[in-house]
């Protein structure tokens, strides 16, 4: 959706700039905390710069504003399917603040991200969610379904380093 194709006339979609850094940080904040991990939050303003607005950009985010308030965010990267020879989108995180759930917000930006797949040829949009998240049931509405056949692993810290090193 963007600010021209709002779901609800209060709802307007955005691509980020660099001056919503603070504002993206404090909605990841604000999803740690939600996913009881605030403590594991390392992003930085500088970081999230970097990332989201270097010269050749490997993430991306939209702000989701309702009644001229920022109300949630996504932020995406591509991937890639060797089996369907293209990119994917993957969704690494959609968060609505809690004032504003149930407000289509949601799924205005899914709707958003749907469209940037459609219009780019990208076969698929893939995202992870926690176990006990209640969001379940809105993606399962959408047509969207779990993966339990796949399994996620995760290199990181002293194992990151270990295989590094080898």
């Amino acid at each position: 959706m963007t600010t021209d194709q709002a779901a609800s006339s209060d709802v307007v979609l955005r691509p980020a700039t660099p001056d919503d850094v603070g504002l993206i940080l404090s909605l990841i904040r604000e999803l740690a905390e939600f996913e009881r991990a605030l403590h594991e939050v390392r992003a930085t303003e500088e970081s999230l710069r970097s990332t989201l607005f270097a010269g050749r950009p490997a993430a991306f985010c939209h702000i989701a504003e309702y009644d001229g308030q920022a109300a949630g965010f996504a932020l995406w990267f591509l991937n890639y399917s060797t089996w369907l020879g293209g990119h994917g989108l993957y969704l690494e995180d959609l968060y609505v603040r809690k004032q504003f759930r149930g407000e289509g917000i949601g799924t205005a930006l899914l709707a958003e991200l749907a469209r940037i797949c459609v219009d780019r040829g990208y076969p698929r949009l893939e995202w992870w969610v926690l176990d006990w998240n209640p969001a379940r049931g809105f993606y399962e509405s959408i047509g969207a379904s779990a993966l339990t056949e796949w399994i996620p692993y995760r290199l990181t810290g002293e194992a990151l380093q270990q295989m590094a090193s080898r």
